[in-house]
């Protein structure tokens, strides 16, 4: 369980393809009615990233995402990725005090979606409000991926009945790559290219 973090480079191309996953188990009756049972409360996030130009000069582009790709040693270790598109979050609801709950696990919403946020941007803006007003850091703690409970704040004291709690902050997706395999071709002198890179998150 790594806390490395992918490396963002120039020569990503567009487009990006970003694919959610869910796993349900379907059963058909001979009538034809169907029996659903969802596995997974939130989805495994899908990747696919193409690489035009690495350069391998003094810009070391092929080197950072090759060295990366052999550190990790394929589909060994898993690793950070921010999406360009989606890794932040604005006056987030994150849940709603009772007097007693210290501890509320990080969410973000999309499209009216919440699902859990286990790796927290921890070296990025993070504001916790509670009621609305601001808190002192000191009067909580985020913890971070790689850690035994991810992306919950701890609050010193528990926040009282019925007080909203939301949060503006930024994450990243836990994954790690999808193959033992890259394939990286050289076109041109000290010019390399990637066609496809494929992420999934992982649990």
């Amino acid at each position: 369980m790594s806390t490395a973090l992918f490396p963002a480079l120039p020569g990503l191309a567009w487009s990006v393809d970003k694919q959610p996953e869910f796993s349900t188990v379907v059963r058909t009756a001979v009538s034809g009615q169907e029996t659903r049972v969802s596995l997974w409360p939130a989805p495994r996030w899908h990747f696919t990233l193409t690489y035009d130009l690495l350069r391998a000069d003094s810009h070391q582009e092929l080197q950072s995402l090759m060295g990366f790709f052999l550190a990790r040693q394929g589909q060994f270790d898993s690793f950070l990725y921010q999406d360009p598109d989606d890794h932040a979050v604005t006056a987030q609801p994150i849940g709603e005090g009772d007097g007693a709950t210290t501890g509320f696990p990080l969410y973000r919403s999309f499209g009216g979606f919440s699902e859990p946020v286990r790796a927290p941007n921890l070296g990025a803006t993070l504001n916790i409000y509670l009621g609305g007003v601001l808190q002192n850091p000191s009067g909580y703690t985020v913890s971070g991926w790689g850690t035994a409970t991810p992306g919950v704040i701890a609050f010193a004291a528990a926040p009282g009945s019925g007080v909203a709690v939301t949060a503006d902050f930024s994450f990243y997706f836990p994954v790690r790559f999808a193959a033992d395999l890259a394939e990286f071709s050289q076109f041109m002198h000290q010019l390399w290219e990637l066609k496809k890179l494929e992420l999934i998150s992982v649990l």
